[in-house]
């Protein structure tokens, strides 16, 4: 049944849905994109509640919940379970280059970055992931999930596998650091650089939305790099997962 407040005008309208010619949730999607856009509505500021957003614009919280849904496939706003609506803070400027460092790049836009360790183990390479690190297929490595977050909200979401026995405890390392860079430095391996790297895209599975707090479906950038040491030798080959609408490569 349709309700009554979506499509008629009553005392306690604002003047937002009066006459505009428009149905009501995307009356509704419209003002809070005007308040982003303005300012009024800061980024990374939580939205009032959906009961709230009903009440001040007299609707139902059907009718909010779809308005935010348009709002958030316009990469505007972000629902997190359990906590609420918050503002995206735009896109993050991130550049690839010879020396790719996430925690280098996010601080740079002014935000806090910090890796999280979803999952490890010690698993045979896969033929391509035995073709990135330059082994045998079958060859032991150690395979890593993460989650790389800018201020709290997911960035990125990745699958790194580094040779063994030479990075043995690597996971460890990277779950009290949070940082790939400073992990390798405590396995001597001070610095870094970029092999090569492959750029596609695609849509984001049910599993890699709930890890980035999207809706599956939504667009991701995917990169596949290879990072050598300073003698050449290679070690680290990633498969990264970027949430398209909160970050722009910048090729170097």
């Amino acid at each position: 049944m349709t309700d009554a407040r979506d499509t008629s005008v009553t005392p306690s309208d604002p003047p937002l849905l009066r006459g505009a010619g428009l149905t009501a949730w995307r009356q509704i999607a419209d003002a809070l994109a005007d308040e982003i856009g303005s300012g009024a509505l800061s980024a990374g500021s939580q939205l009032p509640t959906e009961a709230a957003l009903a009440a001040r614009f007299g609707v139902n919280r059907h009718t909010v919940r779809r308005a935010l849904a348009a709002l958030a496939e316009r990469g505007l706003v972000r629902a997190t379970q359990g906590r609420g609506t918050f503002v995206e803070r735009g896109q993050i400027p991130y550049p690839i280059g010879r020396r790719t460092r996430f925690s280098e790049n996010i601080s740079r836009a002014g935000r806090e970055a910090r890796g999280e360790l979803i999952a490890a183990a010690e698993i045979p390479a896969d033929p391509e992931t035995a073709e990135a690190l330059g082994v045998a297929p079958g060859t032991p490595v150690v395979e890593m999930l993460t989650v790389h977050r800018a201020d709290g909200t997911p960035i990125s979401t990745a699958r790194i596998a580094l040779p063994l026995p030479r990075f043995s405890g690597f996971a460890a390392a990277y779950a009290r650091l949070g940082s790939i860079t400073r992990a390798f430095k405590d396995f001597g391996v001070e610095d870094y650089t970029r092999l090569s790297t492959r750029i596609g895209a695609r849509g984001a599975t049910p599993e890699e939305a709930a890890r980035l707090d999207l809706a599956p479906g939504r667009p991701l950038l995917a990169v596949a790099s290879v990072n050598v040491d300073p003698e050449g030798r290679r070690i680290e080959a990633t498969r990264t997962l970027f949430a398209a609408d909160r970050l722009e490569l910048v090729v170097e």
